[in-house]
């Protein structure tokens, strides 16, 4: 058994020691159960929702909609407005204590306001994700930029190489590594946004299944929204990283940057 099967063998049992001492507590306490429920309950939720009823997916839709529009959206103005400060020491420094600010305020509280801008539908929603997003790509995006070697710079400007040259690369190739580290934690953070805003005002998706099953303490149909919302940020973030791993080939692997992850 190599060392990969190994650890997924260790990971596996694990979660299956997890559930079973959940299943276990629920079955000879009444208030586990009623606050934790129980994994056979949600399970049985969950083959409910995806083939019994069906009913997950048209709320799943809506979710994944907000979700991936807020991440490319607010992945693409962290890596330009990124880029553009980290060139512009000067707009940098004038824009420093705005940007401070923002990343400071709890942009949670943004959702109300964004209803009130733009209604009750996915734009809200989107809104709120992206700003969630936008901060945690743009800091790693600037300080990526910013960390690279003035000695590379030196040589390459010696080597005849331009502004877009430097940009295309110099600058971006040192940026994306710390891109796709932002890019992890942009998912969850987008999904985050996406469920905030729902809790908030819709009448469509996986936020709202899960306020209604809280308003009437179905504990049960609370965990199996989470479950559905955890399983599909595992698999968008296991996108991003097949993404990273093919256009990262150049990276070694031995010798890992911290990025910087802002709250």
């Amino acid at each position: 058994m190599n060392d990969k099967r190994f650890l997924r063998f260790w990971q596996i049992l694990l979660l299956a020691v997890i559930l079973f001492a959940w299943q276990l507590s629920s079955l000879f306490s009444t208030k586990v159960a009623f606050f934790f429920g129980d994994p056979v309950g949600v399970a049985e939720r969950l083959v409910t929702w995806f083939f019994v009823d069906g009913d997950i997916y048209r709320h799943l839709g809506v979710t994944l909609a907000e979700t991936l529009l807020a991440f490319a959206i607010g992945t693409a103005l962290g890596l330009l407005v990124g880029l553009w400060l980290a060139l512009s020491p000067q707009a940098a420094a004038i824009c420093d204590p705005f940007l401070k600010a923002m990343n400071a305020m709890p942009r949670v509280i943004l959702a109300p306001i964004f209803a009130l801008w733009f209604g009750l539908g996915i734009a809200s929603k989107v809104a709120l994700a992206v700003t969630l997003v936008f901060f945690i790509v743009f800091f790693n995006v600037f300080q990526g930029v910013r960390e690279v070697s003035p000695t590379l710079l030196a040589n390459a400007r010696m080597l005849g190489a331009g502004r877009r040259d430097l940009l295309r690369h110099v600058y971006l190739p040192s940026a994306m590594s710390w891109v796709f580290s932002s890019l992890h934690i942009s998912v969850g953070m987008a999904f985050v946004g996406a469920v905030v805003g729902e809790y908030l005002g819709s009448a469509r998706g996986v936020g709202y299944l899960i306020l209604q099953a809280e308003g009437s303490f179905d504990i049960r149909t609370v965990f199996a929204g989470i479950v559905v919302l955890t399983l599909c940020a595992l698999v968008l973030d296991l996108l991003v990283a097949k993404v990273e791993k093919r256009l990262m080939r150049w990276q070694p692997k031995s010798g890992t940057t911290e990025k910087i992850h802002p709250i």
